[in-house]
């Protein structure tokens, strides 16, 4: 289990679900123990809804000191207490094109047709034209307008330019409540998909009042190929089963772990193919376009709420673009690749990559779940 926590994880508080026999269980690990926390609230949405902003879970009944839990995922045999998505009730959202600067880069890379030297000069041009460093505009401001008028004039301009430097950010609902799996599971892409990746993010949670309460980590698992044929396709390259993972586990903020400590963090990712392919990345939070309060008020307000809290992935600056099986294909998934993506607060969340159609099927609704519930006396 200790791969997958913090590294200061004895300083943490750390939420998240497990199966048991009686079925989903919210829990705190902290002081080297696991507690059973569904006796003061039978769901983490209620207990996050219960606590206020600081405040600690109550302690519950142990259920044996983390040492003793060995993390074993479900395609080794899984554990015989298994890891759950940390969230359950929460609306699962999430924005895209949140770096700014590499959705520029990405058009300036298009247009130089794979020309270094010519990105370079059309790079060149459009700081001299605009007065400034265009890695420097941020989304909705005068020099984001300006940068958006000589991109048009150009002929340069995209959809995606628009949410990534225009003042609306694009947030979208990734996936229903309930559908998110956790570390140790398969995640899951389309059958017919031939060109993805995954995105490895760092995901708010936020009570019903949009307040930050805690962080984790996520895979906004991306089907390329569809989502390039239109961005009207976002649903079916997003929305699929198996393909949101959230985990291991929500960290708490508190006065040892905040929101700068987000805006500081570096996310890594590496894969490891059953062909014996591997690649590493990251993704720095510090380059991110939108500050995290701000996609968390574009996300809930008089115009939308959220009764029972959501939680809002930020997006990612990676995207590769390592050739994999085929020169100037670029990289996507082959089953079986072993995805993981850390971060030395957040801990490591690890996964496999299978069909959409293999994964197992999503069955546990908000139904099934109340009554489960209901059985244990969790709830009248």
């Amino acid at each position: 289990m200790r791969q997958l926590l913090p590294v200061d994880h004895a300083d943490a508080i750390l939420l998240g679900r497990i199966e048991t026999r009686e079925g989903p269980t919210p829990i705190v690990l902290r002081d080297g123990e696991i507690e059973d926390l569904s006796r003061f609230a039978p769901t983490i949405s209620d207990l996050i809804d219960r606590l206020a902003p600081g405040e600690l879970p109550p302690r519950g009944r142990s259920l044996g000191a983390i040492d003793a839990l060995v993390f074993r995922p479900d395609w080794e045999g899984g554990m015989e207490t298994r890891l759950l998505s940390p969230i359950d009730l929460q609306c699962i959202k999430a924005s895209g094109v949140t770096f700014a600067i590499s959705a520029i880069e990405r058009v300036i890379e298009e247009r130089a047709r794979g020309d270094a030297l010519e990105a370079d000069r059309i790079r060149e041009d459009f700081q001299a034209r605009l007065g400034g460093d265009i890695r420097a505009v941020k989304p909705g401001s005068e020099s984001a307008m300006q940068l958006k008028a000589l991109l048009i004039a150009d002929g340069m301009w995209s959809q995606y330019l628009e949410v990534a430097i225009g003042k609306d950010a694009e947030i979208f609902t990734k996936a229903p409540v309930l559908s998110s799996v956790g570390a140790g599971a398969d995640i899951g892409v389309r059958g017919d998909s031939e060109w993805n990746n995954p995105e490895p993010e760092v995901a708010i949670m936020c009570d019903p009042r949009g307040h930050a309460r805690g962080a984790t980590l996520a895979n906004d698992v991306n089907l390329r190929d569809i989502e390039g044929r239109s961005a009207l396709l976002l649903g079916k390259a997003k929305d699929n089963n198996a393909s949101c993972a959230l985990g291991p586990f929500i960290r708490l903020f508190d006065d040892r772990f905040t929101l700068d400590d987000i805006r500081r963090s570096v996310i890594s990712l590496e894969i490891e193919g059953p062909d014996n392919f591997r690649l590493e990345g990251s993704s720095s939070m510090g380059m991110i376009s939108r500050d995290p309060l701000d996609l968390i008020g574009q996300t809930i307000g008089a115009s939308h709420q959220y009764p029972d809290g959501f939680v809002l992935l930020l997006g990612t600056m990676f995207a590769p673009i390592e050739d994999r099986s085929e020169a100037g294909r670029g990289f996507t998934h082959k089953r079986g690749d072993i995805v993981r993506i850390a971060t030395p607060k957040l801990g490591a969340l690890v996964n496999r990559v299978v069909a959409c159609e293999d994964a197992p099927p999503w069955t546990v609704g908000i139904g099934a779940l109340m009554r489960n519930l209901v059985s244990r006396g969790l709830i009248q």
